[in-house]
Parts: structure tokens; sequence; C-alpha cells
């Protein structure tokens, strides 16, 4: 097997075919591929040197890029080219403000590829796993339109409300996930820890013990028998799920499919979708992107298999010169609410007007939705901890209260 060549970072610096002085940082194998990979951007590199590594290997982790962060700087780049910041300067100034290394890493990256004579839409085109199909379409159409910073203005908008409904779905599968975490930890904490004690205290009794103490006794052996073969079996269901989400679509959309069955999750779900739908769809809409070309943007960020294929079913019937609503309706996805208030901005010419405030109604009903399962989940979970846990410890002072009432 031919050994892997390892890259390192090196620091540049040289000039723009506009004939200003740039510099930055850029991976390589050596200083002589840097300069090559350099002179392709149309820079001239004048110096280029290796950066110092920490020393016992410190500090090569980098943190991760997040979805907050792209939103971050999408809303920052449109306040810049909003102020009338040059492009290439804006990079500069929200780099600054940048804490994470790897975003701003990415930033710097993009300034060189504008600098080197790029548009700002391909300059995004070549990182596709953080700028999506709509983001960089949205940018090229305003760019080409004369139009960037209401483009960028869009695209933030969008991906902050983006990034609120994530945090609310977030928030609905938080709270009851870490709760039934923290009720098996301590639960198991209790049958391997807790009650082998009162098991040897309760066999120098000599004494039959109640039946739900036996029980719970029965419980205590086979957890710690097994607790490492159960803990195994739940780490490799994890890897499992985690590498079928990622690599099996087959089973990503069956998993999608169930999920929209769940008794309370479902219909939250559901609501996400039909708003993810409706704002993306108004935003394409509204920057004068073509509705055949705007629908197939919205179904690559609808989030789930079930209203990916209804909007590639939308697309295909428009296509064809349906209108929007009757194909919306055949799906059997879609609310009548959303079908008939896309009648209404189909026949006055406002559509992307009602989308958006379908969009806003959804979002509403989401924030609404996650509230109410709140206050639904915590008494249920409060009263399954109250069963377990308390149903434990009474199962192990139950002998202890029936020897007080024998020595009675």
């Amino acid at each position: 097997m031919a050994k892997q060549i390892k890259n390192s970072a090196f620091a540049w610096e040289g000039i723009n075919r506009r004939g200003q002085t740039i510099k930055g940082e850029m991976s390589g194998q050596n200083a002589a591929m840097v300069k090559a990979q350099l002179r392709k951007q149309g820079v001239n590199p004048l110096k280029v040197r290796k950066v110092a590594q920490p020393l016992l290997g410190l500090g090569k982790g980098k943190k991760k890029i997040k979805s907050a962060d792209i939103t971050f700087f999408t809303r920052q780049m449109a306040t810049m080219i909003k102020a009338g910041v040059p492009l290439v300067q804006s990079f500069d100034i929200v780099a600054d403000g940048i804490d994470n290394p790897s975003m701003k890493e990415l930033i710097l990256g993009l300034r060189d590829t504008v600098s080197a004579g790029n548009d700002f839409a391909s300059a995004l085109k070549q990182h596709p796993e953080y700028f999506d199909d709509l983001t960089c379409n949205l940018v090229e159409s305003g760019e080409q339109a004369g139009a960037l910073e209401a483009m960028l203005e869009k695209v933030a908008i969008y991906k902050e409300k983006t990034e609120i409904l994530k945090a609310k779905i977030k928030k609905a599968m938080t709270y009851p996930i870490a709760t039934l975490v923290v009720a098996f930890v301590v639960t198991a904490i209790l049958l391997i820890k807790v009650v082998p004690t009162f098991d040897d205290m309760f066999r120098s009794f000599g004494s039959q013990l109640p039946a739900p103490t036996q029980f719970v006794v029965y419980l205590s052996e086979q957890a710690q028998a097994y607790y490492l073969h159960v803990l195994g079996v739940l780490a490799v269901a994890g890897v499992f799920f985690s590498q079928a989400m990622k690599r099996s679509p087959t089973f990503r959309n069956s998993f999608e499919r169930f999920t929209l069955k769940l008794p309370v999750f479902g219909d939250l779900i559901r609501k996400a979708a039909v708003a993810r739908y409706a704002r993306v769809l108004s935003t394409t809409f509204a920057a004068g992107v073509p509705l055949v070309e705007a629908l197939e943007s919205v179904a690559g960020a609808v989030g789930n298999v079930v209203y990916r294929e209804a909007v590639l079913k939308i697309r295909d019937e428009v296509s064809s010169g349906q209108q929007m609503h009757f194909a919306m309706r055949s799906t059997g996805v879609f609310p009548n609410m959303v079908v008939q208030m896309t009648s209404i901005g189909e026949e006055s010419g406002a559509l992307d007007a009602m989308l958006d405030k379908a969009a806003t109604y959804f979002e509403d009903e989401v924030d609404n939705a996650v509230d109410n399962m709140t206050a639904l989940l915590e008494p249920m979970i409060m009263a399954f901890l109250g069963v377990v846990i308390g149903g434990l410890i009474i199962a192990m002072y139950l002998p202890i209260f029936e020897m007080g009432k024998a020595v009675g």
C-alpha cells in the first residue's frame, strides 16, 4: 500500500491580477506545490513559508465548522456589503471577528479565490460541504443582476430562519432524550452498585424476601452479569445507525418515513418540513429564480424524503403546465391552508409574499408545538422516573418495613 503523503500548512504572500499585495495560508505537500496552486489562481507568489506546528501535537485538531458559523458569516457579509465595504475587504473584516480557526481559514480561502479574479458564487461552489446549491444560486443571481447586497440579505434571513427552526426541533428532542439517559444511568447505578449491598444484608436475615424485592434482586444480578454486554450492544447499534444514516439512502429514507408516523414527534416534523418548504420557495422565488429551478432547490432543503419526493413531483407537474396549488394538493402531504395560500398567491401574482406568510405561520406552529410537547412530556417523564427509581427504592426497603412490623 502506498504511503499517504502528508500535507502541511504554508503561509504565503503574493500579488494578484489587479496588482494588489495579498497573503494567506494554504495546505500543500511542499512550497513548490503551493506556488503552483497560487499561480493557477492568478496569484504571483513572492513568499511561501511553512507554518510551524505546535510541540507534542497540541492544537492539531481543528474545530468543526457548524451551520451556525456559516449563518453568522452570511449575515456579516450581508452587513458589510450593505455598508458599502468592498467584497475582498469584507472577507478580511469578517475573518478578524471569527474565533473558530477553521472558519477563519475558510473565509480567507474564499477571499484568496475572489482576489484571484473569480466571482463570489464560484468561490462558494468550491466548498459544497458548507454552502448549499440554494446559497450559491442566490449569490450568483445577485452578482449577475448587480444586486449582491439584496441577495446576501435574503440568504442571511433564510439561514437565520432555518437555524431558529433547527434549534426549536433540537430543543424538543433534547429534553426527553437527556432525561431518559439520566434515568437509565441512575437505574443502572442502583442495580449494579446499591442493590447488591442491600442483597447481602437481606441474606443475613435468613427470611423470605417480598416478591418485589426478589424481582429487583434478580434484575440486579442480571445487570451485574451483562451490563458490559448491554453497553457493547448499544455502542455497536449507535455506530451502525450513524453509519447507515450517512451511507445508506434506503435506510435513511425508511427512517425518515418512520419518523412521520411517531405519535407526537411526527406532527412536529411535518410542520417543520412545511415551514422549510414555504420559506425556501418564498426566498428563491422572490430572488427571481424560475419556479421550476426554485422547486429543485426546495427539494434538497425540506429535510424529509416524503416531502422531497412530493416537491419533485410538484416540479414535474409545474414544468408540464400544471398550476402549483393543484400539484401540491395531489401530493396529499401539504395542509389545506398552504395549498389555499399558494392558490391565492398564484392568482394575485404575489406567490412569494403568501409563501412567506405560510412559512411564518408554520414556524410559529413549530414553536407552539415544542412548548406544548415540553409541557406534556414533563409530567409524563417525572411520573416515569417516580415509578422506576421510586419503585426500586421501595422494593429495597420493603424487607426492613416487614421486619419492623414483626418486631413491633
